[in-house]
C-alpha cells in the first residue's frame, strides 16, 4: 500500500472515529451553581416570581439523536427564594410547600420528542408533595463549550404550566383566593460534563 494510500485510509478512520465519538450520549451533571427553577404565579391582579437555585441530576444528551438523551432532577424547595425573606419562609410551611414533609421536587423523563437538532418536548414524572403527574416540557438546547476551568458544559432551556390542585396544593382553589393556582416554570440548567 502506497503511503498516499495509508494516509487517505488513516484520515477516513479519524473522521469516522470522531464522527461516532460525536453520536455516542454525553452525560452531564447539572450545575447547582448555575441552574435556576423559575417560577411566577398569579397574585391577586398580578404575578409573583421567584427562583429555586439548588438544582442538581443528570442529563445525558446524544446530540445526533435527541429522542436518546434523558434528564434525572431534582430541586431542593429549601432554596426557594422570592426576594422577600418573610414571603420566603411563608411560602415554605404548610398553608403553601410543606417543606417539613416535602422538602423535594423530582423530574424523570420517560420520552423525547425531536423537533429539530436544537428543540424539542420531554414527557416525563414530576413528583412534588407526595403526588406524581406525567407532565410535557418543551425545552431548547442552548450550546456546549469548554469552560475556563478545564471543563466542558452544556446549556438548556425548558418551560412548563403546572396547576398547584393537581399535586394537592388548595391554595388556589379558596375562594377569593389571592395566589392562583397555575404556576409557570422555566428551567435554566448548566451542565458539567461528566469525567
Amino acid at each position: 500500500m502506497s503511503i498516499v494510500l495509508k494516509n487517505i485510509v488513516l484520515a477516513s478512520a479519524l473522521v469516522l472515529s470522531s464522527s461516532y465519538a460525536l453520536a455516542e450520549p454525553e452525560t452531564y451533571n447539572i450545575d447547582n451553581n448555575h441552574s435556576f427553577a423559575n417560577w411566577s404565579v398569579r397574585h391577586v391582579v398580578s404575578k409573583t416570581s421567584g427562583t429555586f437555585s439548588d438544582v442538581t441530576g443528570k442529563i445525558v444528551i446524544d446530540r445526533s439523536n435527541l429522542v436518546n438523551s434523558s434528564v434525572d432532577a431534582k430541586i431542593n424547595l429549601l432554596s426557594v427564594n422570592s426576594s422577600l425573606a418573610k414571603r420566603d419562609e411563608h411560602i415554605k410551611k404548610s398553608d403553601y410547600l410543606d417543606v417539613e414533609k416535602f422538602a423535594e421536587m423530582t423530574f424523570v423523563s420517560k420520552k423525547i420528542e425531536a423537533k429539530s437538532a436544537t428543540e424539542g418536548v420531554m414527557t416525563g414524572v414530576l413528583t412534588m408533595h407526595g403526588v406524581s403527574k406525567e407532565i410535557t416540557m418543551p425545552f431548547k438546547v442552548l450550546g456546549f463549550g469548554a469552560d475556563a476551568w478545564g471543563g466542558y458544559r452544556s446549556g438548556f432551556e425548558a418551560y412548563t404550566s403546572i396547576k398547584a390542585s393537581d399535586f394537592g396544593f388548595g391554595w388556589g382553589l379558596k375562594p377569593n383566593a389571592s395566589v392562583g393556582d397555575d404556576i409557570e416554570i422555566t428551567l435554566l440548567i448548566e451542565g458539567i460534563k461528566a469525567k
